[in-house]
Parts: C-alpha cells; sequence; structure tokens
C-alpha cells in the first residue's frame, strides 16, 4: 500500500512541469521566481552590449593607432576627429590636443604648467572613458553575489510552505511533500541559472575592461611623453629668440 502512495507521487511529480510548479507556488515565491528570471534577462542584455562594445572599442582602438603612427601630422589628425566625438585613445587624443592648442593661443608661458595641464585634461578624459567602460558591471556582480540568496530565501518560503500542508493534511506521503519541495527547489535552480552567467561575465568583461584601459593608459603616458619633447623645443626656439 505505502509502496503504492510512493509510486504515484513519484509520478505525478514527474508529469509535473515547471511552468505548472510555478502555478502552484505561493505568491511571495512566484514574486522570487518572477524578479529572477528579469534579473536573468537583464543581465544576458547586459552581457551581449557589453560583448558588442567592447570588440567595437579594440577596432577603434587598432583604427585610431594606425592613423596616429601612420606619420600623420598631430594637427591634421585633430582636425579629423575633433567634430566626429570620438571615443578611447581618440578621446584622450583630442582632449590632450585641444588642452595644447588653447595654452598656446593664449601665450602659455611655463613648460612645467603646459604639461600638467595636458596631462590632467587626458587622466580626466581616460576615467571618464573608464566609467563608460564598466558602466552597468556592478549590475552583474549585484546579481551574482545576491541572487543565489533570493533564489534560496524562495525555497525556504516554499518549504515552510510544505511543512505547513504536511501539518494541515496530516499526512507525509511523497504526494504531499513532493510538489511543494519541487516549488521551492525551483526557486534555487533559478536563482542559480541567473547569477553563474553573472559572475562568469562579471569577471570576464572587468578583465577586458582593465585590458582597454590599460592600451588607453599607455598612449596617455607616449603622447604625453611626445608632447612634453615638443614643448621642450618650442621653449629652447623661444629662449634662442
Amino acid at each position: 500500500m505505502g509502496e503504492g502512495i510512493v509510486t504515484e507521487g513519484l509520478n505525478h511529480a514527474g508529469g509535473v512541469s515547471m511552468w505548472d510548479l510555478f502555478w502552484q507556488a505561493g505568491l511571495i515565491v512566484k514574486l522570487v521566481m518572477i524578479g529572477l528570471v528579469v534579473a536573468s534577462v537583464w543581465t544576458w542584455a547586459i552581457i551581449i552590449d557589453k560583448v558588442m562594445r567592447y570588440a567595437a572599442m579594440r577596432r577603434q582602438l587598432n583604427n585610431f593607432e594606425n592613423q596616429f603612427w601612420s606619420g600623420r601630422s598631430l594637427e591634421e589628425l585633430y582636425q579629423t576627429l575633433v567634430d566626429r566625438k570620438p571615443t578611447g585613445m581618440g578621446a584622450v587624443f583630442v582632449a590632450a590636443m585641444r588642452e595644447w592648442k588653447k595654452s598656446f593661443e593664449k601665450g602659455a608661458r611655463s613648460p612645467i604648467g603646459l604639461q600638467q595641464r595636458i596631462e590632467k585634461a587626458m587622466d580626466v578624459t581616460l576615467a571618464r572613458e573608464m566609467d563608460h567602460l564598466e558602466s552597468r558591471l556592478g549590475f552583474l556582480a549585484t546579481i551574482g553575489s545576491a541572487a543565489p540568496f533570493v533564489g534560496l530565501f524562495g525555497t525556504v518560503i516554499g518549504i515552510m510552505t510544505s511543512f505547513q500542508a504536511i501539518a494541515g493534511s496530516q499526512q507525509t506521503s511523497l504526494a504531499v511533500v513532493a510538489p511543494g519541495i519541487a516549488e521551492a527547489l525551483l526557486a534555487t535552480a533559478i536563482g542559480l541559472v541567473a547569477a553563474i552567467p553573472a559572475v562568469i561575465a562579471y569577471n570576464k568583461l572587468t578583465a577586458d575592461a582593465g585590458k582597454i584601459g590599460m592600451r588607453m593608459e599607455s598612449f596617455a603616458d607616449e603622447f604625453s611623453s611626445i608632447l612634453s619633447r615638443q614643448i621642450d623645443e618650442r621653449q629652447s626656439v623661444r629662449n634662442a629668440a
């Protein structure tokens, strides 16, 4: 008799889909599941957007480096980029050149002050570009750390509800216990489905953003050295005159 009840309960549980488990769940567990599903969808939207943006940024960096080292004059390259609202290295270059031109137009006399202003302009632009690159990555970190606990919260609530149903029915057969436990565990499963891609993507995208940032920082340092030499040359000509 007992084996028949257990077998019947297992067959019943095996025929229940996840959609059925969702509709059978309590209100709180449903809200937890819906929230996790929405977070998972938004997580994948961010991942796809960032992958595409980082790929485009790498192409832009390669293209700018080819133009910069092609032998074109700095003034010509600046005039080409200034009206395009460039990003990445282009934005750093334009910021430095804009400060360079403004300082000489106003008759800057101190080469040290000019060098400091150019470096400050590049640092500010570089920080702005990094903020743009790393935007919304914090959401991935939050989902990766919080989603399992949110799912666990739904599981705890579901198990509590199942125990209350067992107490109310005064039966302990698998047919009574299994559906409630399955509903509860579904919340944890959805939490893990949301968290695992978020953690992996956060680590990967953070590393990619760091590599892009290092390339821009290296260019800023190198371009600062180039401008420093030109400042010294102009100062030498001015002193000789």
